[in-house]
């Protein structure tokens, strides 16, 4: 290890002491996730893209690899991820259906201008065809 190094699993080492020194005679210290609160007390918070405990400007991608720089979000981030993705997927729908109901009333309209036409075309052939056989009536 370099000295650098083990300055800082030292100041880790002395920060646990510390906080078990506290927890033992404060019932109200809660030790759950202890390591992650020493590690940040130690070496300042996490900064996005960079490697604790490694020289400043060494990413991520260097340290693990191309493939690791995957992003997990805290709970309460994922629950919030999950809600906002529901929220978009709802509006989504409600799109859906008011396209398939206006398709719907279009088709509709369609329809019944064809009938229309159609009726329309048929009383133009009746009457053209009864033009014919009152026209032949009289020629004979």
């Amino acid at each position: 290890m370099t000295s650098e190094a083990e300055e800082i699993m030292e100041k880790l080492k002395e920060k646990k002491a510390e906080y078990e020194v506290i927890a033992s005679t404060d019932s109200s210290v809660n030790l759950k996730n202890i390591d992650n609160r020493i590690i940040t007390e130690v070496s300042g918070p996490e900064r996005y893209g960079q490697v604790r405990f490694q020289r400043p400007g060494i990413t991520l991608t260097q340290y693990f690899g191309s493939g690791s720089q995957q992003y997990m979000p805290s709970g309460s981030q994922a629950q919030a991820e999950v809600q906002r993705l529901m929220d978009q997927i709802a509006q989504m729908q409600a799109s859906t259906v008011e396209q398939i109901t206006e398709v719907q009333r279009k088709y509709e309209e369609l329809q019944q201008q064809l009938r229309a036409e159609a009726a329309a075309t048929a009383r133009e052939a009746a009457a053209a065809a009864w033009e014919e056989e009152a026209a032949a009536m009289a020629a004979e």
